[in-house]
């Protein structure tokens, strides 16, 4: 690993997943005009209780109730754009890490079709039930007595680019269920090629059946080279937390704690920063998306900020004099908005560090890839492919001319 020279020793990159900020200029293009996450939760509920993202600069992004505008900001604020074509997890953090997405993943929104599913049957051996957009949770209540009956694998998609493949741990063993999913994943290549395939499982009763922390992603694999594979390759470890693992199929990370929960995320991205030095830690919080967007619970949604910015100074106070921070998101997804899918917004950006200037208003981002540059040349290795590094401008000090 080369010394650094910009005085930035590791990177912390947190996604709180769907908190966006506001509709792109394109959301008209995907039915999301109007939408805004952040904006549109805080109506909701009143107004935010969030003070730690506050003094971080939250409210002088966009006005939202209940957080400060005027505040000094203790770090840099902005929001990016999204470049690539698409809304979901994968194309969102693709970008982050410096792949741009010119093309969206395909979509069933009729299912899947014959060819697909017949050649899944034959893979598995078994007939399959659904094959439909759904809910999760609506889906098992549905299907549930029939599978468990027949021993039938449900299969459903959303308005996500996913095949997912739910089964009652009774009925289908988790680890056959996970057999299913990479089969799935072989068929849906090209074509098909899904961004992710998702393991479901799910116990209980008829009438009270729940699905487990079992779940796993099966995702493409990144078709490109992206800002964890060079870290790695340049002997910096790459620490990834929640599903960081799955949306790039393992590729460029060092080491990995998939946690399910939001405060258990925090608890593994605290525990590797206690223990290690020098190195980038990328985390998920998977609660905003999963939860609570999806289900349209704004009162939930706040809730699950308000508790991330609760343990935000445990965060702070572990940091070196030489670690940057980075909050930001990977699309929207809007409680308060019609139907359950994501929606196309700008991602709020926070950067905060000793070395990092404070009260900085910098200019909006073109691309979420601007994050992988920026990386890439607080770990002295110059510029990547895609994106534009703003750490010139957000480094105190005068000598911030490479």
């Amino acid at each position: 690993m080369q010394e650094t020279d910009h005085k930035i020793d590791r990177v912390v990159l947190i996604v709180l997943d769907s908190v966006g900020i506001g509709e792109l200029p394109d959301a008209e293009d995907y039915g999301d005009q109007g939408s805004n996450t952040l904006v549109h939760t805080a109506e909701a509920v009143d107004g935010f209780d969030l003070p730690n993202l506050e003094k971080l600069g939250l409210g002088k992004i966009e006005d939202m109730k209940g957080v400060d505008s005027n505040i000094k900001s203790r770090g840099v604020y902005s929001k990016m754009k999204e470049k690539s074509v698409g809304k979901d997890t994968t194309t969102g953090h693709w970008e982050l890490s410096g792949l741009v997405s010119e093309n969206p993943f395909p979509v069933y929104p009729n299912g899947f079709p014959d060819q697909v599913i017949d050649q899944f049957e034959e893979e598995i051996g078994r007939e399959v039930l659904g094959n439909k957009p759904a809910s999760g949770t609506v889906i098992i209540e549905e299907l549930g007595k029939e599978h468990i009956e027949t021993g039938k694998p449900i299969v459903y998609t959303s308005a996500d680019s996913v095949f997912q493949i739910a089964a009652h741990e009774d009925v289908i063993p988790v680890q056959e269920l996970y057999d299913m999913c990479e089969k799935a994943r072989e068929i849906l290549q090209g074509e098909h090629g899904v961004a992710r395939v998702i393991a479901r499982p799910f116990v209980g009763e008829l009438g009270s059946l729940n699905r487990t922390d079992r779940r796993k992603d099966f995702s493409l694999a990144p078709p490109e080279e992206t800002i964890l594979d060079k870290l790695k390759d340049n002997g910096i470890p790459v620490l990834a937390v929640g599903k960081i693992e799955d949306i790039f199929s393992n590729k460029g990370i060092t080491r990995s704690n998939h946690t399910v929960d939001n405060m258990d995320s925090v608890d593994a991205l605290i525990d590797y920063l206690e223990s290690e030095k020098s190195s980038f830690i990328f985390a998920n919080l998977v609660e905003f998306d999963m939860v609570f967007g999806h289900r349209r619970n704004a009162k939930g949604y706040a809730e699950a900020l308000r508790d991330f910015d609760i343990r935000l100074p445990e965060i702070l106070d572990h940091l070196n004099e030489n670690d940057m921070l980075i909050i930001t998101a990977d699309h929207g997804c809007d409680p308060t908005f019609k139907g359950t899918d994501h929606t196309r917004e700008y991602v709020p950006l926070l950067v905060y560090g000793d070395r990092i200037k404070e009260n900085y208003k910098l200019a909006v981002r073109e691309s979420f890839a601007d994050i992988a540059s920026t990386i890439s040349e607080s770990f002295n290795l110059g510029s990547f492919k895609n994106g534009e590094s703003f750490l010139k401008n957000i480094l105190k000090g005068d000598n911030n001319d490479f």
